[in-house]
């Protein structure tokens, strides 16, 4: 069993990178990848440990990207794209490049308190910052507002302040879509369209209306298997992975306690179990010559 689809507390998990790789341990997962968001510190924390404990740890990494629009449209609903290092961690310039990406999140934080204090929300910046470490978002953000009382959820908290189109949002410059794809495939990477039953807005809500674009692009997998997709939705992206020659991945999307309903592995009411083949077809995707 693997699970290829984690989060740690160097980005909106709860569990450092430690307690994720003894968890795998425990449950003697064949592999793991940490994908926290936008950030590998996860990884990087995780990859001595992981060896120590004999788990096999695959660098990885969720971006957050936007389709690219043009004057006086309206901002898209984020995609995030996975992207796999099987063979070796990316470079320098590929970190350097999520430097930045971390450098515009910390600007919209700023923003983002801002905002929240006008409407009356007493709260701190480094309260946020004091859950979210590495890597503070908007999760941390909620947090902080059910501890307060503002809210009774964190999914209440983004549907009044949080989201793209609540009282307190604050844009963030992101990458286009098409530009974390090159950015993945540049840095030696696999890029993988992650969880693709969110894609809800009308223009792409049906992924094949988008999949060659993207394979096109460099786009070289996509997410299968995961917690929120049903058998029936399980099956539409295997067939698009058939059509488009993709290569399939899956995981729990484990986030710990900030979502308590997903098991590392084994999802959401045990619905996943998958296989080491998996990572087979992953390593002999990134052994093909890239398609020029």
């Amino acid at each position: 069993m693997i699970d290829l689809h984690t989060h740690t507390d160097q980005s909106d998990g709860t569990f450092s990178p430690g307690q994720l790789v003894q968890a795998a341990a425990a449950m003697s997962l064949e592999a793991l990848a940490i994908t926290d968001h936008d950030t590998l510190a996860g990884y990087d924390i995780a990859s001595p440990i992981a060896e120590a404990a004999g788990v096999e740890l695959i660098c990885a990494i969720e971006l957050s990207t936007r389709l690219d629009r043009h004057p006086g449209e309206p901002r898209s609903p984020s995609i995030h794209l996975l992207g796999y290092f099987p063979d070796q961690p990316p470079g320098l310039e590929f970190r350097d490049w999520l430097l930045r990406l971390q450098q515009s999140r910390r600007a919209r934080n700023v923003s983002l308190v801002a905002k929240l204090q006008s409407l009356g929300v007493d709260i701190a910046l480094e309260e946020a910052q004091a859950l979210g470490r590495n890597l503070t978002g908007r999760p941390h953000f909620a947090r902080v507002l059910v501890s307060k009382g503002y809210v009774r959820t964190t999914q209440e908290a983004f549907d009044v302040y949080l989201a793209d189109d609540a009282q307190a949002a604050v844009e963030r410059e992101e990458p286009t879509l098409l530009e974390g794809i090159q950015r993945l495939t540049t840095g030696g990477g696999l890029a993988v369209l992650a969880h693709p039953v969110r894609l809800g807005r009308p223009e792409f809500n049906r992924p094949e209306n988008l999949a060659g674009e993207l394979v096109a692009a460099g786009l070289q997998g996509i997410e299968a298997f995961h917690s929120e997709h049903s058998a029936a939705d399980t099956e539409r992206f295997l067939g698009i992975a058939r059509r488009f020659s993709l290569f399939v991945t899956g995981g729990s999307d484990f986030h710990g306690d900030n979502k308590p309903g997903i098991q590392l592995a084994t999802g959401k009411g045990g619905s996943l179990c998958l296989a080491y083949t998996l990572v087979e077809e992953m390593r002999a995707a990134a052994a093909r010559p890239a398609i020029s």
